[in-house]
């Protein structure tokens, strides 16, 4: 059996080891137009910061290497420039010699990944204007760096990529902007999530121009202007797109294969395609999201080896089957790390899902135990049902181990309310006795028990202020007076009960705290009295994060960037 794979990075490489280890006799040709296979994609913006230091450190594999360890064929630096098939052969040319051949295979892997998108925009393709997908753009950028010194990048985009960048010229003392369309970066989390983001960004002295739409790029003063629509250009002496990435199809398409979503390749559970013995992974295909069932794109890395391992199951006689992504993610931004799994409350509503949330700013670690820190969670369930749906947390040690367990829980189908019944590890240094993940566990059971009830921060514009309702603020007086909620009076919870007669009977109680304890220990106080009661969901710290963030990122809207 002759295997031909195209495109050697993640999931072509892996099928190709995975061929091995299934069938010894197997010949197995992988071709890659680059110069190198195996790479560590997620490793170029730290190898352009300098927190790499060593090229070949980004090479996970070599040609040598491979042939050495499996006997795979890894022909770098070969195109493939089209698939026949009808007669079961490629065509490919060698792009350091020009000669032009046909190979034939019995099984085909179509593993081309993604492109950087290119919006057809005047200046594109200036020679200060930079994309980052392979290891080649990455020297590029790096030596454009040590060779010309730039003081200023902008980063058209907000995605991982360009996070990640941004971080990395930043640590090289370049003045950084980030512009783009979205109100917000890293879209897989909500609005409220990202807002601790900017602020991480802000924080370190990166600009952001959110709500802002490129236009185009132009040459000036020895650097580049990125042109925007109804706003004065930004200036600085290097660009780099990084506006997502679009699946790499042309060769699919031409051969006739079915495509899907953003002409990604359509292929079934066992990663087959519309045409016989040819199999595709990785980024170029369109998969199940598996919380809601919905086709989807989703390029990252976990994905596409696993996907690779699958379609060589399947072609030495396995049944291997891809059950569908749920777009775990983790991401270092400066001290911080942001993390998510599952749907965001936004696209599950897109989905068509009645869902609600909660959310907790949880310790990292037992508190009496030094050097603890703050996280914020929302975990996001379906109403009736209890179907947890996804989470995002953003703090600093200890997230990465959450949304696993998250990731985990929704992919072993838990409900919202199991999260309760997790056995997990502690001691002071790592964990609480009851952990993160189990607290929200706990609040979402107190939700469906209507133990207690709770409001968000888009029902609070919507609250009268006329005096049929009370507002109530449980913290501490000291905690008040340094911010609160315009028309929310302070009773601190230690002095409730001894305080019930300055609330008023028969009215709606909404109450707030600064994390949404303590609020929640008045609530059941209140309760206890008879009051119908409400629970602000996130607490002060929270609220004052998010709306902080929309009141900058408005004002960037009307000036071109963050003040």
């Amino acid at each position: 059996m002759k295997v031909v794979i195209i495109g050697g990075v993640a999931g072509g490489a892996t099928a190709a080891a995975r061929l091995r280890r299934l069938d010894e006799q197997a010949e197995i040709v992988v071709f890659e137009r680059s110069g190198y296979v195996s790479y560590a994609n997620c490793g170029l913006p730290y190898y352009i910061g300098g927190v790499i230091e060593a090229p070949e450190a980004l090479t996970l594999q070599t040609p040598e290497s491979f042939f050495s360890r499996f006997r795979v064929t890894m022909k770098v630096r070969h195109e493939v420039t089209a698939v026949h098939p009808d007669k079961k052969t490629v065509s490919v040319k060698n792009l350091e010699t020009g000669e032009e051949f046909e190979e034939p295979y019995d099984k085909l892997i179509l593993s081309p990944g993604a492109k950087p998108t290119q919006p057809r925009l005047p200046g594109v393709g200036l020679e200060k204007l930079f994309t980052l997908r392979t290891v080649e753009d990455t020297f590029r950028i790096r030596n454009y760096i040590q060779e010309n010194r730039p003081k200023s990048a902008v980063l058209a985009g907000g995605g991982f990529i360009s996070l990640e960048l941004a971080e990395n010229l930043r640590e090289l003392g370049m003045e950084v902007t980030i512009v783009q369309r979205p109100k917000q970066l890293m879209n897989p989390f909500d609005p409220d999530m990202a807002a601790f983001i900017h602020n991480e960004v802000r924080r370190h002295g990166i600009r952001l121009a959110l709500g802002h739409t490129v236009e185009g790029f132009q040459e000036k003063d020895g650097g580049v202007d990125v042109l925007l629509k109804d706003a004065a250009p930004l200036h600085a002496d290097m660009v780099a797109l990084a506006i997502g990435v679009t699946p790499d199809t042309a060769l699919a398409k031409e051969a006739g294969l079915e495509l899907g979503l953003k002409g990604s390749i359509v292929v079934n559970d066992r990663m087959e395609t519309s045409a016989p013995d040819i199999y595709a992974v990785g980024d170029a295909v369109q998969v199940r999201h598996y919380v809601t069932g919905q086709d989807a794109v989703i390029s990252l890395a976990g994905p596409a080896n696993k996907q690779g391992r699958i379609a060589a199951d399947n072609i030495c006689g396995g049944n291997s089957r891809y059950l569908g992504s749920q777009g775990s993610s983790v991401l270092k931004v400066f001290d911080l790390t942001a993390a998510s799994t599952g749907v965001n409350e936004t696209n599950a509503r897109k989905a068509g899902l009645d869902v609600d949330a909660v959310i907790l700013s949880p310790m990292s670690h037992a508190g009496y135990y030094p050097g603890g820190k703050l996280m914020t969670m929302k975990v996001v369930f379906e109403k009736k049902t209890h179907r947890l749906l996804g989470a995002q947390i953003v703090g600093y040690e200890g997230v990465d181990k959450r949304i696993d367990v998250l990731a985990t829980a929704i992919h072993a189908g838990l409900t919202a309310i199991q999260l309760k019944n997790l056995d997990l590890a502690y001691a002071p240094p790592y964990s609480s006795a009851k952990d993160p993940v189990n607290m929200a566990g706990f609040m979402i059971e107190n939700l469906a028990k209507e133990v207690v009830k709770q409001f968000h921060i888009q029902d609070l514009d919507g609250l009268p202020r006329d005096g049929s309702v009370t507002l109530l603020d449980a913290r501490t007086p000291q905690e008040y007076a340094g911010g609160h909620i315009e028309g929310f009076r302070n009773i601190p919870v230690d002095e409730l009960r001894e305080r019930l007669n300055e609330v008023e009977p028969g009215k709606p109680v909404y109450v707030i705290c600064q994390s949404g304890l303590r609020s929640y220990i008045a609530c059941r106080i209140l309760a206890g009295y008879g009051f119908d009661v409400y629970n602000f969901a996130g607490g002060f710290r929270y609220y004052d994060a998010v709306v902080n963030d929309r009141r900058l990122i408005e004002s960037a809207t009307a000036c071109g960037m963050d003040q």
